[in-house]
């Protein structure tokens, strides 16, 4: 269980890609297995964080741009959906904080702030807090308003910095290209390792920072450990500074028994996704995002590794919440059906739905069958 913080609870979405102007609203627990086949919208929500990751650094028009500009983020583009709007809600025992927006479609096929607004209130006071920002701006006002004034005289300054603080880490990570260009299995600069990068380009760097902490050995050594279980040959991985620039250093490794060095260019595909996931997962709580977003973990691993790969979600459930997208039945049948949210694309609405499992409903036929064979059998959708 979570420790008393403010989570993730909820995201109401509109007028986003597969997601229509009715909007949807999408429940966010401390472990969500957002299940359901190709095309159904998993991804495009995935993607939505993607956005918020841009939008928090000031470069919302770059996400723009690389997407395909504006027709290609709305709801079948801008001559049927003129804006897409989302609320996003964080709550703890004590308060409830929101951050809700509307982008519009403007010249230039880009999108544009016409509302963006704070909300903040305590769970004993019935008196919101409501803060609205700017429009017409092709950047957020989070980042400028949270700086803006002393938080002493301008304590509405506090509750933005809080909100932006949240929406910055709620994090989306995507390990699949483990290409021979791919960043992850070439040198990188040692001193990259504040965080571990969405592609786990900088693995090394960071695994070498984590080893080298104070009481970061015991964190690096369950990563080694895992890994060892999911790749038994593996020993240890020989994190140093390279011979000829020691700015940089490599994921090398080598076997048991052995001291030959290996590279990662000698590692499989399978195996070097699961290395940066352990990684991501087992991190010390001191750098772990609050919210961590994957699609598609279960990508090239053996079945036993995705057993490994449920474990490792369960443990660091306990200190960030986790929104996996899959459509892999050895993985849900590792968890309860109140961890799953159910992914369709509703064919007479043309849009993307999102339906939290009842446990309840479900009690008896998980008597008899597994989670991924009531999938199978369509009991509760999310099929092709």
């Amino acid at each position: 269980m979570l420790d008393n913080k403010l989570r993730l609870t909820n995201i109401n979405l509109k007028g986003y890609k597969s997601i229509s102007g009715n909007g949807q609203d999408i429940p966010i627990g401390e472990i969500t297995i957002l299940l359901g086949a190709n095309g159904a919208g998993k991804s495009n929500l995935v993607s939505f964080f993607q956005m918020l990751n841009f939008m928090t650094t000031g470069a919302l028009q770059t996400y723009i741009g690389i997407s395909g500009y504006a027709n290609s983020l709305l709801y079948y583009g801008s001559k049927k959906t003129a804006r897409l709007e989302s609320e996003i809600t964080f709550s703890d025992n004590s308060a409830i904080d929101k951050y809700g927006f509307t982008l519009s479609h403007a010249a230039g096929d880009t999108l544009i702030f016409t509302e963006e607004t704070l909300y903040w209130k305590r769970k004993d006071n019935p008196k919101p807090f409501l803060i609205s920002l700017d429009p017409g701006l092709k950047e957020s006002g989070l980042y400028d308003y949270s700086k803006l004034y002393d938080y002493s005289k301008k304590p509405e300054a506090k509750v933005a910095q809080i909100i932006r603080n949240l929406l910055k880490n709620c994090q989306v990570f995507q390990f699949h290209d483990t290409s021979k260009e791919a960043k992850i299995r070439n040198s990188g600069y040692i001193n990259d390792a504040d965080f571990l990068r969405s592609d786990a380009g900088n693995l090394a760097a960071f695994l070498y920072s984590i080893k080298n902490k104070k009481d970061g050995e015991k964190y690096y050594n369950r990563i080694v450990r895992y890994i060892k279980l999911a790749m038994p040959q593996f020993n240890d991985f020989v994190l140093n500074p390279s011979a000829r620039n020691d700015n940089y250093i490599m994921l090398n490794w080598i076997e048991n028994d052995s001291d030959y060095l290996f590279g990662p260019h000698q590692i499989s595909d399978g195996s070097l996704r699961f290395m940066a996931l352990a990684t991501l997962l087992l991190q010390p709580p001191t750098t772990i995002p609050s919210v961590m977003i994957l699609d598609e973990p279960e990508l090239g691993l053996h079945p036993s590794a995705i057993s490994l790969l449920a474990g490792m979600v369960k443990t660091t459930s306990q200190h960030s919440q986790i929104i996996l997208a899959t459509q892999s039945t050895r993985l849900i049948d590792e968890f309860d059906s109140d961890n799953i949210v159910v992914v369709e694309r509703d064919k007479e609405e043309n849009c993307s739905k999102f339906k939290k499992l009842d446990a309840n409903s479900l009690e008896e036929w998980l008597e008899r069958y597994s989670m991924s064979e009531l999938w199978e059998k369509n009991i509760f959708g999310g099929r092709p």
